[in-house]
């Protein structure tokens, strides 16, 4: 009797996973669905940078002639993919919620991931990045020239830095779980919570192992047209395949520059951050916000 009630209770969640996984299916279908019929969606467009370096971005914007404010976020993670033909996205519920209340939602793949062309940098991707990006949209003959940008973590950092651009479009933040850019012992900054009092945090070496790309990374041929992309994303999004690793293991090599080495971790910006020391003119180089630098956006914190 024990036994049936054991596999009677396995067969009850069984069945309950299987519900729960189609539901979030439809409601992935449901959302796209509904986004479709209130925006015009247009994906993959490459945005040009001032260096001829091209972002790719996503905007869904309403089926209006008229001018409308923007909401702009910059991710370096993956936010639109498909599997088994059909679209995965990250971004649609938000974009959906934004042209509901007659916004245009924009988003972007910082330079270097994904699809956007150029090389990736934590926090170190140019601030003029944030700044063209403005200029191209305020451009736009649908938008109305206010920008409002949104969005966590490292899409919270690069908000604020880009804030002391003073940009004329800028028209209001809101940067969620920010905290990377400040701090600081004395007159050492903490550069993006690498460091915590002069010391290189673990947690960073981690989160590396997840997201970075390896300088040898596939790309995307220069010059690929927006239609060369959508087509070639619903077979590619140059996600990398990490290998589970006992991160509390791997953290306890030493020397510790060598510990995503150790593990066969992808290379590039692990290998540059490792060795430099928090005084180092490589941290200020970037789009890293530091907390000496003045900005009059509104914000909403």
């Amino acid at each position: 009797m024990f036994y049936n009630q054991k596999e009677s209770l396995r067969l009850r969640l069984l069945i309950c996973f299987i519900l729960l996984s189609f539901s979030s299916i439809y409601a992935q279908e449901d959302i796209l669905e509904a986004l479709n019929e209130i925006a015009i969606v247009d994906q993959k467009v490459m945005m040009p940078m001032r260096d001829g370096i091209r972002l790719a971005t996503d905007i869904y914007r309403p089926k209006s002639k008229e001018k409308v404010p923007i909401i702009f976020s910059r991710t370096p993670y993956n936010f639109n993919s498909w599997g088994d033909g059909k679209q995965h996205t990250r971004t649609a519920q938000r974009a959906y919620e934004a042209v509901k209340r007659g916004y245009a939602y924009v988003v972007q793949n910082e330079r270097g991931r994904y699809f956007s062309e150029g090389e990736w940098d934590i926090l170190g991707t140019p601030l003029t990045d944030g700044y063209d990006a403005f200029s191209w949209m305020k451009d736009q003959e649908w938008s109305n020239g206010k920008i409002g940008t949104l969005g966590c973590s490292s899409t919270a950092e690069w908000q604020m830095a880009v804030a002391a651009l003073d940009h004329p479009s800028h028209a209001a933040m809101v940067p969620q779980s920010y905290g990377a850019g400040v701090g600081r012992v004395g007159e050492y900054f903490e550069q993006g919570n690498w460091y915590r009092g002069g010391v290189e945090q673990l947690l960073f070496f981690a989160w590396l192992y997840g997201v970075e790309h390896d300088k040898f990374k596939p790309r995307i041929p220069k010059g690929a047209t927006q239609e060369d992309l959508i087509r070639i994303s619903r077979f590619y999004d140059l996600a990398p395949e990490n290998p589970r690793v006992d991160m509390s293991e791997a953290l306890n090599h030493l020397p510790i520059k060598d510990i995503l080495q150790n593990i066969n971790g992808k290379r590039e910006v692990f290998d540059k951050m490792v060795v430099r020391k928090p005084n180092d003119e490589d941290w200020y180089k970037g789009g890293l916000y530091h907390d000496n630098m003045e900005f009059g956006v509104p914000s909403f914190w």
